[in-house]
Formats: structure tokens, C-alpha cells, sequence
């Protein structure tokens, strides 16, 4: 499986962080633990939406379509 995941900063709820994995409760723990360079500086965070798919190429393109500024804005209004 793999998950395209969208976290919310509990300590500044405006934050959100997009990514992509195969292992959910490993990789939030990461974020929390400050391995990641990108979500350090606004942890800790939960997770706001996941979404699970079996194929890893269209779980790739969601991402990278959620990254986008449309992406953006359609996560901000359905999410």
C-alpha cells in the first residue's frame, strides 16, 4: 500500500505538510522525532487526511498534484 498524507502542525494549525509513504505510523514518528528538514521548525503533527492507494504511480501523481496550487486549493476546500 501507499498512503499520500497530509499533516497539520498542532502548534501552528496553519501549517500543513504533504508527502507520500508505505509505512504511515513510521513516517509521522519521523516528523515528530525531527528527522525531517522540511517538518523540524512546526512539529509535533497529526495527521489531517490519508489516502491510500494500491498503485504506487497514481499515489505519486495525487501527491505531486497536491503540491500543486490547484492541489492546494482543492485539499483546502474538500480536507
Amino acid at each position: 500500500m501507499h498512503y499520500v498524507y497530509i499533516l497539520q502542525s498542532i502548534d501552528f494549525p496553519e501549517r500543513f505538510y504533504v508527502d507520500l509513504t508505505t509505512d504511515l505510523n513510521k513516517r509521522l514518528a519521523q516528523h515528530n522525532n525531527g528527522e525531517s528538514v522540511h517538518t523540524n521548525k512546526f512539529k509535533p503533527w497529526k495527521t489531517q487526511t490519508v489516502i491510500r492507494f494500491d498503485d504506487a504511480s497514481k499515489a505519486f501523481a495525487f501527491e505531486k498534484y497536491l503540491k500543486s496550487g490547484s492541489g492546494r486549493a482543492f485539499a483546502k476546500k474538500h480536507f
